[in-house]
């Protein structure tokens, strides 16, 4: 189990520990109680993954090429 916040997670560790969970929870044997609970981190794990992957996104978007295709640059992004 990782101990760093949700907030601060890399996408790696995040991915990681949804992984985790979801495998804790397909195999059925968790109280309802817990069951809630990693249901819930895994719902903010999937919207930090989501969020990351966006930032990638914007980032790879933000490239600028040149005629030939090579990288001259970024475009500032917008909204971040």
């Amino acid at each position: 189990m990782n101990d760093t916040p949700i907030s601060e997670m890399t996408f790696e560790q995040a991915m990681s520990e949804l992984e985790r969970i979801v495998t804790q929870l397909e195999r059925g044997d968790v109280p309802l109680e817990d069951s809630i609970s990693l249901y819930e981190k895994g719902a903010e794990l999937k919207k930090r993954c989501e969020t990351k992957l966006k930032e990638a996104e914007q980032k790879v978007a933000a490239i600028t090429l040149d005629e030939d295709g090579s990288v001259t640059g970024t475009k500032p992004l917008e909204g971040l």
